[in-house]
């Protein structure tokens, strides 16, 4: 195991180091009157423009190290955004944002939950279902979105709604989500710390308030199986990677792995070593932000829509990933660097883990005429990192293949968002029981990842391809009443790919059609490979699923993006999340949508895909309580970028154990002892 503590930030990209954040805010406040009370909701690099990168790359200076850095003074309810120049220090742009939330702090959700405790409201209406010592219940402030806030509840302030669970003891590790307090809904007014509103619907039986039985599942808690024998990977002569400070590269791929206090892990720069040129595929890369909807009409959950990216800041939210835990073998990791609401540094260490996996197979053949057979383990690499959103764990793969395909993977994992309900009441459909009493409310996730493609350093040009079907019959014309060979189907059989040039924004928007194939292909027109053939990379859709919500609904107003799977624009240096700078109780229509309208031209461009990776939850008692993992993912693959297989000259087993089996690319299976 290999920990890189804290690089030297030796490259523009690179996060802001802990020295640096803490300069910054200092900077900023000498300069500048933030106000006595106000909270750094977070200090991160500026990231330089691509004019400036490319300058860097052509051997000039390190351009300007900047820290963007977002400040809520709560005396005055402002928002500022400053710019400082850590090399000249001084603030070089200072704006109030006019009606922007930012992101709500750990400090805040800290400060909620003690706020909540503190009032004689909740405390009565806690005690009203039968509990004598509040100290027990805890508190999840979630964000209050635009919608389903109380007439009486100014939306104009800086807001939380907090709901209620009974933990079964104090002690610090109880967790009280199998005894929600439902129907208790505290509104908190952040800026000022105060309860502005207790709103209790009462419970749904008051003879029996609570669910009856608790939750089980630590080491200590169960029955273990006692029948799993040891599973070790072994790396004797360590990994196959190499890592300097940030860059990283292994098996052809090259890239340097970032971080941002709001994104989590950022990838910048990946290409593909081909023929000694590092060849261009993303510039950019991260989930720029998600949107979990509930789909129940239950008063207690119908508000539910966090947006986790952008409401929460995820990568504040990371965990500390620990070995033979999140990733098994030779691991490397890195810390994040972010900051405290007092403007300190705050280093999450091992908060990014990369790691290699045997994947199965890579290919293989077999000729029954000559009795060769070929065969390859197929590796991976994983950069990844996990983030505990409230009852919720994500955990975020970006896998790197060798054949220059990459996936994008989510596992979705952690305790079900649930409420109590009557001991006679069955929710189906709206929610499913997952235990006596509890259930679980329908609701979908929405993963949005910003791809800033850059295939062979660009223009880029982005294609619909999908199976199209040709009518029977010996001839045809095509909708032009033209000649067509592809109306020529005598047998039946016949069915190509067809290709569609999307040229403006409206026709990239685009949905899944797994039933016809449907992928997308983003091509540079200026590059071919040996065949002639355009260079491109493919984006290929895994599971999914539609928006199940109504178009004009606050959700999709605010969310977007998750109308459509796939959305493509022009590169723009400000338009980096889908649904706007500051999405905590906006009223809708910001990122995306807005963008779009303008139908901006897509050819011959710099092109950003956007694409929505979708995930229905219908809850089960399997699910609780802790839900295994569930795992979607979408893939980049390489179209016409190489003349051949990339992965043909990857060595067979036993040539990398060193083992004396010429002629073959056996894998020679262990025996059992009896």
């Amino acid at each position: 195991m290999a920990t890189e503590t804290i690089p030297e930030t030796d490259h523009p990209l690179d996060p802001l180091a802990p020295e640096e954040i803490e300069s910054a805010y200092e900077i900023l406040t000498d300069e500048r009157d933030v106000g006595s009370e106000s909270l750094c909701i977070k200090i991160e690099l500026a990231e330089p423009s691509k004019e400036a990168l490319a300058a860097y790359d052509d051997g000039d200076d390190v351009p300007d190290r900047r820290a963007r850095i977002v400040i809520r003074n709560g005396t005055d309810r402002k928002t500022i955004e400053a710019v400082v120049s850590l090399r000249d220090e001084t603030v070089v742009s200072w704006e109030h944002v006019e009606g922007a939330q930012p992101s709500i702090a750990i400090e805040e959700f800290i400060a909620c939950e003690e706020t909540v405790k503190a009032n004689a409201e909740w405390q009565a209406a806690v005690e009203r279902r039968g509990v004598e010592d509040t100290d027990r219940a805890m508190v999840d402030p979630w964000s209050v979105g635009h919608e389903f806030v109380p007439e009486d509840v100014d939306r104009s302030k800086r807001l939380a709604h907090g709901l209620s669970f009974l933990r079964p003891s104090e002690e610090a590790g109880d967790e009280g989500y199998a005894k929600p307090l439902t129907g208790i809904h505290t509104f908190v007014d952040l800026d000022r710390m105060e309860v502005v509103n207790v709103v209790d619907y009462g419970p749904p039986d008051e003879d029996e308030p609570l669910p009856p039985t608790g939750m089980a599942y630590r080491e200590d808690d169960v029955d273990l199986r006692d029948d799993l024998t040891p599973y070790n990977v072994d790396q004797p002569d360590g990994p196959s990677w190499s890592v300097d400070g940030r860059k990283l590269e292994w098996q052809g791929w090259h890239m340097r792995v970032g971080w941002t206090q709001r994104e989590g892990l950022v990838l910048y720069d990946i290409g593909y070593e081909d023929d000694g040129e590092v060849r261009s595929i993303i510039d950019r890369a991260s989930c720029a932000e998600m949107s979990v909807p509930y789909g129940t009409t239950d008063i207690n959950d119908r508000f539910k829509n966090a947006m986790d990216v952008g409401e929460y800041n995820i990568g504040r939210l990371a965990k500390s990933l620990t070995n033979g835990c999140d990733c098994l073998g030779h691991m490397h990791y890195w810390d994040a660097v972010m900051n405290t609401a007092e403007g300190d540094p705050n280093v999450l260490e091992n908060a990014i883990c990369l790691h290699e996996e045997d994947n199965g197979t890579l290919w293989e053949r077999s000729d029954w005429r000559t009795g060769s057979e070929e065969v390859r383990r197929r590796r991976r690499l994983v950069v990844s990192f996990v983030a505990a959103v409230g009852n919720y764990d994500y955990i975020f793969n970006w896998y790197f293949y060798q054949d220059a395909s990459i996936e994008v993977e989510v596992r979705l994992t952690g305790i079900d968002s649930v409420s109590a309900v009557g001991p006679d009441e069955d929710p189906s459909g709206y929610g499913e029981l997952v235990a006596p009493q509890l259930t679980g409310p329908i609701h979908q996730h929405f993963f949005n990842f910003r791809l800033d493609a850059n295939v062979d350093d660009g223009p880029n040009t982005l294609y619909r391809v999908e199976n199209q079907q040709v009518p029977s019959g010996p001839d045809g014309l095509d909708p032009m009443g033209e000649a067509d060979d592809r109306t020529h189907n005598p047998g039946g059989n016949a069915f190509y790919a067809k290709r569609e040039k999307l040229t403006s924004e409206e026709q990239a928007k685009d949905l899944i059609d797994s039933l016809k194939g449907r992928y997308w292909q983003i091509e540079n027109p200026t590059a071919a490979n040996g065949l002639g053939k355009p260079t491109g990379y493919r984006l290929v859709p895994g599971d999914n699923v539609e928006a199940a919500v109504q178009s004009d609904s606050s959700v999709m107003n605010r969310s977007g993006f998750i109308k459509y799977h796939l959305w493509a624009t022009p590169f723009r240096e400000d338009e980096r999340y889908p649904s706007g700078r500051y999405p905590n109780q906006h009223p809708g229509g910001a990122g995306l949508p807005a963008w779009t309208a303008r139908d901006r031209n897509l050819e011959r461009e710099d092109l950003v895909c956007w694409y929505t990776l979708g995930v229905n939850h219908v809850t089960r008692p399997e699910d609780w309580p802790i839900l295994p993992v569930q795992v979607y993912s979408f893939k980049l693959q390489p179209a016409n970028f190489f003349d051949e297989s990339p992965a043909i000259d990857v060595p067979p087993q036993h040539a990398i154990e060193g083992q004396d089996v010429p002629g073959h690319g056996h894998c020679e299976a262990d025996a059992d002892d009896d």
